[in-house]
């Protein structure tokens, strides 16, 4: 193989390895992170690190402002807090003295019914006393009529009395002589007496011949005293009553015997009494009855007189005791009338002075529960003024909550951008490339360049015969580096950021999240590191075959 081909193939290798290493360097692409939503620029570090400030300087205030608003607000809300227990206390009172105005109300309409009713019942009180005390009047003129009554009986029954023992003195005075009218008037009057028949008043008892034809009459008291004497049979007798009487006083001398019975002076006007016996005899027990016929033509008509005088005053008496009860019962009904209407009286002067306070609790509830509804109106106007601030605080809360969240997404943003450095040769141009897309390229372009350089030492030191090729692979060398410096200057535009500079973020009540970029990982690195490496193969191999024939 002559030597113009030799140099033709090497040239030609060079070339062939030199434009798949910077074919291969400049159409690596990397891949922005699909998990990021933050929109992709393409700037200078200084004008990435001026934008990142200028956010960071957004959210500080934006957090100061949330702060600030999340103060505001939580002032508004002890505030309105407040107000809300006010106007509840408020409306509480209200209904307090509401309750108070209705029960005073009531009771006030009790006080006046009972003071309406109490002066009734004192009208009427007082009528019935007033009624009980002329009644009392009337009975005690009765009283007075009764005794005056009493009076003229006691004296027209003193004066019959007077008129009997008149009479009767005077019967005496009669006497055949004084010393048997003084023996009679100490021993009583006699008078004459017969038994008759008690179914047969005309006809005589068979019991008359067993008694002495005289009775004797003794005044005892208003009072008489009859003795009859038994002149024989007394024996038989077993008991003997005059009008139903027992005797006073019997004497019982053999067969003979005497009975005393005491009667009235009405017995004696009547001329007659009705004499029992409870007989034994021979022939058996028996009781008979018999009528005893005084003769009383003695006492000339007074006895019936005296008679009426006592009926007329003991009527009398009994009128008077009657007028006497009437009174005590007129005085008892007056008095008891009399203490209802004091009692009356005071129970309405009660009720009025009930009435007068509760009239004066009423206009006191009633001022009260105004005031309590005052201060219930001015509690909700002050509730509804605190609402009012309160929901503005909550807006200007949500508001600089939004500026926040805007400020950390122009952060997030600012620190999303991709810094890009222009290249100052081909090589350092490549080397930058491979080392932004991943620590694998880095290393694969640093093995290639290590491959030329040798390449390059071994063909210089070859001598002549490899100058044309070393020449013509500085060429390629040269041509390559063109291409990878134009490569270079072309803006990737799918890039993103490894690492951003970690910002503290302002505190906040709702702070946006932000993730940390993360390097993305190179897309084909395996592929292309073994494109260069085929590619160096290539140059070395075109180098190296020269360099050994040149030296055999």
């Amino acid at each position: 193989m002559t030597s113009h081909v030799k140099n033709t193939l090497v040239t030609t290798a060079a070339i062939a390895g030199a434009l798949a290493a910077t074919t291969l360097f400049n159409t690596t692409t990397v891949k922005a992170d699909t998990t990021s939503s933050a929109p992709v620029t393409t700037t200078t570090s200084a004008t990435k690190d001026t934008a990142i400030a200028s956010a960071q300087a957004k959210v500080n205030s934006a957090s100061a402002a949330v702060v600030s608003a999340q103060a505001a607000y939580g002032s508004a809300s002890t505030a309105a807090s407040d107000a809300a227990a006010k106007t509840a206390a408020a409306s509480a009172s209200a209904a307090a003295t509401s309750s108070a105005v209705a029960n005073a109300q009531a009771a006030a309409d009790s006080a006046a019914t009972a003071k309406s009713t109490a002066d009734a019942n004192l009208a009427k009180a007082q009528a019935a006393a007033d009624s009980a005390a002329t009644a009392k009047s009337m009975t005690s003129a009765a009283v007075v009529s009764a005794q005056s009554a009493v009076a003229s009986a006691s004296a027209k029954a003193s004066d019959a009395d007077s008129a009997v023992a008149s009479a009767v003195a005077s019967a005496f005075a009669k006497a055949s002589d004084a010393d048997s009218a003084v023996a009679s008037a100490e021993a009583g009057q006699t008078v004459t007496a017969n038994l008759m028949r008690s179914d047969d008043p005309t006809k005589q008892s068979a019991a008359a011949g067993f008694f002495a034809k005289q009775v004797t009459i003794k005044q005892d008291g208003s009072d008489y005293l009859i003795t009859l004497t038994l002149s024989s049979g007394n024996g038989f007798i077993k008991s003997m009553t005059l009008n139903g009487e027992q005797p006073t006083t019997t004497t019982a001398n053999g067969d003979t015997g005497t009975y005393t019975y005491k009667v009235s002076a009405a017995v004696l006007a009547k001329g007659s009494a009705t004499l029992a016996f409870a007989l034994q005899t021979p022939m058996g027990a028996m009781n008979q009855t018999a009528l005893l016929d005084i003769d009383t033509t003695i006492f000339n008509g007074l006895l019936a007189a005296k008679s009426d005088a006592d009926a007329a005053l003991t009527s009398a008496q009994a009128a008077l005791s009657t007028a006497k009860t009437n009174a005590a019962k007129a005085a008892q009904v007056a008095s008891s009338a009399a203490s209802a209407a004091t009692a009356a009286a005071t129970v309405a002067s009660d009720a009025a002075v009930v009435a007068t306070s509760a009239a004066t609790n009423l206009t006191s509830a009633q001022a009260a529960n105004s005031t309590a509804q005052a201060a219930l109106t001015s509690a909700q106007a002050a509730q509804s003024a605190v609402d009012a601030t309160l929901a503005t605080a909550k807006a200007n809360l949500d508001s600089a909550n939004a500026a926040l969240t805007s400020a950390q997404a122009e952060l997030k943003s600012a620190q999303n951008i991709v810094v890009v450095t222009p290249a100052s040769s081909a090589a350092s141009s490549a080397s930058s490339a491979a080392s932004s897309a991943s620590s694998t390229d880095s290393s694969a372009a640093s093995s290639a360049s290590s491959a030329a350089s040798s390449a390059s030492s071994t063909a210089s030191s070859a001598g002549s015969a490899a100058s044309s090729a070393t020449n013509s692979a500085a060429s390629a060398a040269t041509a390559t580096s063109n291409v990878a410096s134009s490569a270079s200057t072309t803006t990737v535009t799918s890039a993103v950021v490894a690492t951003p500079a970690t910002t503290k973020k302002a505190t906040s009540s709702t702070p946006a999240s932000s993730t940390t970029a993360k390097t993305l990982p190179q897309t084909g690195n395996e592929n292309q590191s073994a494109l260069v490496a085929l590619g160096l193969a290539i140059l070395t191999l075109g180098i190296y075959p020269m360099m050994k024939r040149k030296h055999a």
